[in-house]
């Protein structure tokens, strides 16, 4: 297709069409984010928040919020039942800045939203370098008392919040990701 501009008389090609996005059914991807997102938003509320919030994590607690934790850092999660100061800045970064992104993200996958495509990015590179290198780093290879003492059921726990993330940057590697597959 081209098109004659006004001054001069010439013709010009017109500009490419931006491909049609998929429907979210043709992108199977895109639902298994949509639900480990979906999963993500709870957690940030039970896992991040409450640390966060200073709400104490001990077995007399009445919070059952924080009953959950305790139980999980009691038993898997030293670091995390520790509660270090710097944990409380990555807790507290995941429960008011990362959620409010997995709302939106969400919204995005669904509608198949383009311009959330940099936003998740940014995002996955900061769940990497900031959250999963320091807290892996000291689950794995810290001082004793922060160390995990069952490092496969911290894995399981923890490991889809490092590998979704890097399956979203994957995904988000080439323009208009919802008009492709993966």
């Amino acid at each position: 297709m081209s098109t004659v501009t006004s001054g001069t008389g010439q013709v010009a090609p017109a500009a490419p069409a931006t491909p049609a996005n998929l429907p979210l059914r043709k992108r199977p991807i895109d639902i298994f984010f949509l639900v480990m997102f979906s999963l993500f938003v709870v957690t940030c509320i039970i896992s991040d928040a409450i640390p966060t919030l200073g709400i104490p994590q001990t077995a007399t607690t009445t919070n059952i919020l924080a009953q959950w934790n305790y139980t999980y850092s009691s038993q898997y999660d030293p670091l995390y039942q520790a509660e270090p100061l710097w944990l409380r800045f990555i807790t507290g970064t995941s429960a008011f800045v990362y959620l409010p992104f997995y709302v939106l993200l969400i919204v995005c996958l669904a509608k198949g939203f383009n311009w959330i495509q940099i936003f998740a990015v940014i995002y996955a590179t900061m769940i990497i370098s900031l959250t999963a290198i320091p807290i892996f780093g000291v689950e794995f290879f810290g001082p004793v008392g922060e160390r995990t003492p069952h490092p496969i059921i911290f894995l399981l726990y923890n490991g889809p919040y490092v590998l979704v993330p890097l399956l979203l940057l994957i995904r988000m590697r080439k323009p208009l990701p919802f008009t492709r597959r993966f």
